[in-house]
């Protein structure tokens, strides 16, 4: 699906708002981050155009998936079964994924406009300024980057930043152990110049598992293939020699030299802070840009991080469902839900809810959780609930462990984890090399297992007695809402 056809279908869904005359230095970011924060309803794709200093047809497009129904509707799924539902369908969805390749194609709207080395300019884009104490204006957000591993041939697109530093440079900025890291780490070894591509305004769906924990070695095109259950088109970069996708808004090819970096920097980002230095740049690669493609009057496609930045219910939906994936691949029997928290930007909180069947069960989930592939990125906290509460509904989560667990008994602590330099709570005195450890709290807020069926009963509507009540006086449900 191309962008413009997806924001053609979101405005007949009725969650599309348009505006007219805002600025790219901050007046666009502050406009995303407030309604991202304040809204009480459903957050919009937000569509920007005749944007200052550029021409009027170009546009910047926001927040693509930050609905329950974008996010389904793109996917497929049903979105009337509530959270939780969107979470169980996608594990199947994505359990079922048969991937499949792409296919090479010579046509492309990406040849309206194409400009070599010495003629192409970054500024033509309307790259926003996102936030008041950033470094820069940054082309790459809600982006995908391509990448090659230089040993194996195995192609990623992941979502990396770029800050434009000049009209035919750009940062990359890629924190270790992803994927577009190790390819750089690889060819930087090995004393190659690494080629790079970013794709902006793509079809939603490839930028979504651009966002992803998907398997190493395999990619992200055949994975959108296996869900569409058709073929993605490519292009080949003539410069890159890397696959573009074909119905892309943007695509931009270059070069990173090896040791060569440029101070990036600073960016709010995707925490909710400025981590990784503070407000100090950093040394980041830097994309010698050979090749720039677009379409007429293009769309860039921009995601403003924060404290609740826009990309934020989609990761929390396809990483709940990814990691309670892998909990069960583990062994760990009746989990009965999972939610990576969105105020945890769907990272530093797990909740995991399970049906206890054996004593250690529950610290068995926490454990698994907090390590494996989709979790063990910069996590901080895994609480492990009993199976009446829903993993999704804050309330009852902080219930649960507020009244189930024992401070002394019921934390354990794992030490030296996986983490980021972008963890806001890593001081900023602490070397370089360790600036990517943290430590985990595993917190078992189960009744306790040795005396569960001794715990005191819940004060509760039975569910017998909620039909019942519900069939008398319908008026109590739909003043409910559910």
């Amino acid at each position: 699906m191309e962008l413009r056809e997806w924001i053609t279908k979101v405005d007949q869904m009725g969650e599309l708002q348009e505006f007219k005359g805002v600025h790219w230095n901050l007046e666009i970011g502050a406009i995303a981050d407030l309604i991202s924060r304040k809204s009480k309803s459903v957050r919009p794709l937000l569509c920007f155009s005749e944007i200052p200093d550029y021409p009027p047809e170009y546009k910047i497009a926001i927040a693509p998936l930050s609905s329950p129904k974008r996010l389904a509707a793109v996917l497929g799924l049903d979105p009337s079964q509530g959270l939780m539902g969107l979470v169980k369908q996608f594990r199947t969805l994505f359990g079922d994924v048969k991937p499949l390749p792409p296919r090479m194609v010579t046509e492309s709207p990406l040849f309206e406009n194409v400009h070599g080395e010495q003629e192409l300019n970054l500024l033509e884009f309307p790259a926003p300024f996102h936030h008041e104490l950033d470094g820069g204006r940054y082309l790459g957000t809600a982006c995908s980057v391509i990448t090659r591993d230089p040993e194996h041939g195995t192609v990623n697109l992941g979502t990396y930043r770029g800050m434009v530093h000049d009209s035919k440079t750009l940062g990359l900025h890629i924190l270790p152990g992803h994927h577009g890291a190790v390819h750089y780490d690889k060819a930087l070894r090995r004393k190659e110049p690494f080629p790079v591509a970013i794709a902006m305004g793509t079809d939603p769906l490839l930028y979504l598992m651009s966002c992803l924990e998907i398997p190493p070695n395999v990619c992200e095109y055949d994975y959108v293939g296996g869900i569409r259950g058709q073929a993605a088109p490519v292009i080949m970069g003539e410069v890159t020699g890397l696959p573009l996708p074909a119905d892309a808004e943007i695509v931009i090819e270059g070069i990173c030299y090896p040791e060569e970096t440029r101070l990036e920097g600073p960016f709010g980002e995707w925490c909710g802070y400025y981590a990784n230095n503070g407000l100090n740049p950093v040394n980041d690669p830097l994309i010698h840009v050979k090749r720039v493609l677009h379409r007429n009057n293009p769309i860039l496609s921009v995601a403003q991080p924060g404290r609740s930045d826009d990309f934020n219910f989609q990761r929390v939906i396809v990483r709940s469902a990814m990691v309670w994936d892998e909990l069960e691949k583990a062994g760990v029997p009746d989990v009965k839900g999972v939610w990576c928290h969105e105020a945890g930007a769907s990272r530093f909180l797990i909740v995991v809810s399970i049906n206890q069947r054996y004593a250690g069960h529950a610290r068995q989930a926490a454990n698994i959780a907090c390590q494996c592939h989709a979790g063990a990125f910069t996590g901080r906290y895994v609480i492990v609930v009993d199976e009446d509460i829903d993993p999704s509904n804050t309330f009852d989560v902080l219930w649960a462990f507020s009244t189930r667990s024992d401070p002394a008994n019921d934390i354990d602590i794992l030490r030296r984890t996986w983490s980021s330099s972008a963890d806001p709570m890593i001081h900023p005195d602490i070397p370089a090399r360790q600036k990517g450890l943290n430590s985990r709290a595993l917190i078992d807020a189960c009744r306790p297992y040795e005396w569960k069926d001794r715990f005191p009963p819940t004060v509760q509507t039975s569910p017998e007695l909620e039909k019942a009540v519900y069939e008398k006086w319908p008026e109590v449900k739909s003043l409910i809402g559910d």
